[in-house]
């Protein structure tokens, strides 16, 4: 199944408001999201990944990026990939270039592949060749996802207790 990357707009609230639901129904973070998560309405969580999309109105401490939802041949949102234009000093250290989920009844289907593969021409056309990816050491989907990916394992560091592994991919 061909997974495609949108810009997430009004029209998809519903949709993304009930993906949302799933991970939180689950307990998850919902990486890639823009912090979807946190935000109580659809609106403001959308205002806010429209004026991070530049650099003159991202917001302080944040960098410019491009917050997309990645949606299957039916139609339905299956995750959330966020592409970071440029990495400021805890991107370079713990978060990457990219973030991305998968909601869980959408799992072990390839998606997040597909997505990261995609994210990556994204990535290309920004500008970006070398592109880090991180992920928690015991987060093994993730990991094997990146290494499908063409990314190579750099080194491990410490965030608060949690063992982070750093990857590159080389954009050719």
């Amino acid at each position: 199944m061909k997974i495609k990357l949108i810009n997430p707009t009004e029209m998809w609230k519903e949709a993304i408001n009930d993906c949302k639901a799933e991970f939180v129904a689950n307990g998850e973070t919902i990486h890639g999201s823009a912090l979807l998560g946190d935000y109580d309405t659809f609106e403001e969580w959308y205002s806010d990944v429209v004026k991070n999309s530049c650099e003159e109105t991202v917001a302080e401490g944040w960098v410019p990026s491009s917050t997309l939802l990645g949606v299957n041949e039916k139609g339905r949102p299956v995750g959330f990939i966020d592409i970071r234009h440029r990495l400021n000093d805890y991107l370079a250290e713990f978060g990457g270039h990219i973030g991305y989920s998968v909601r869980k009844s959408e799992r072990r289907r390839g998606y997040a592949t597909q997505m990261l593969t995609n994210a990556l021409d994204v990535a290309k056309s920004l500008g970006i060749d070398r592109v880090l990816l991180t992920c928690e050491k015991d987060n093994t989907a993730s990991s094997a996802t990146m290494i499908k990916c063409g990314a190579v394992l750099e080194n491990e560091v410490h965030e608060d207790g949690t063992l982070i592994q750093r990857y590159w991919i080389d954009i050719i």
